[in-house]
């Protein structure tokens, strides 16, 4: 029985290095970059199901400013939970929020939410209790270095990140006629991603309407 490889950020280690065809210690030790900036690339790139995420949290009574969930990205839905009810909390930019309710010392039901900085969402209504609030949000993934081996690009985008990673690495090199290679290589890996994703979608939208 045939076991189906598994990259690993050991084996995408390896495999760069197996591709570029160097083994000097200056690029060997650029990898980890190289990996990096293929990793950051990418999830400017894409968007799929298999980076959303549903936090709970609990706000504090009388505090507009709430944390953000470690690794977030982007914001899908906000919704706030009172009396067994859940009702959604919309968004709006934060001078609309200032606008809206001036005074941070008066409270309500927060309605409406914006993105107060990147670790922090601030609310409006401030909260008059500890409500229960949920969030569906696009989380980055957790960096792929020798502690961590594997992500959701290692185990659902393997070829882009190589392809990617080789890129990366091309300016590095000063291998400048190779870069058309590795891009068209790696913008292939990149459409069948979204095709893929896409199809997904469509799935969903076809499960809600027949149910």
């Amino acid at each position: 029985m045939t076991v189906a490889a598994v990259m690993t950020y050991d084996s995408l280690v390896n495999d760069i290095s197996t591709y570029l065809e160097r083994t000097d210690t200056a690029t060997l030790d650029k990898i980890p970059q190289f990996i990096m900036f293929a990793e950051q690339v990418l999830a400017s790139e894409i968007k799929f199901l298999g980076n959303l995420t549903v936090a709970d949290g609990t706000m504090t009574a009388s505090d507009p400013v709430i944390d953000k969930p470690a690794r977030w990205r982007k914001t899908v839905s906000f919704n706030v939970t009172t009396g067994g009810e859940r009702s959604p909390v919309f968004l709006r930019k934060y001078e609309y929020l200032r606008e809206y309710w001036p005074d941070d010392t008066q409270t309500g039901l927060p309605a409406f939410y914006c993105d107060y900085d990147y670790t922090h969402w601030l609310v409006a209504p401030t909260p008059a209790a500890a409500y229960s609030f949920q969030v569906l949000y696009y989380e980055r993934n957790q960096p792929l270095d020798s502690a961590n081996q594997s992500n959701w690009f290692t185990q659902y985008a393997p070829q882009a990140m190589l392809y990617g990673s080789l890129l990366q690495a091309m300016p590095f090199l000063k291998n400048d006629e190779r870069i058309p290679v590795w891009q068209a290589m790696y913008d292939k890996a990149i459409a069948l991603l979204k095709q893929e994703d896409l199809t997904r979608v469509g799935d969903r939208q076809t499960m809600v309407k027949d149910s």
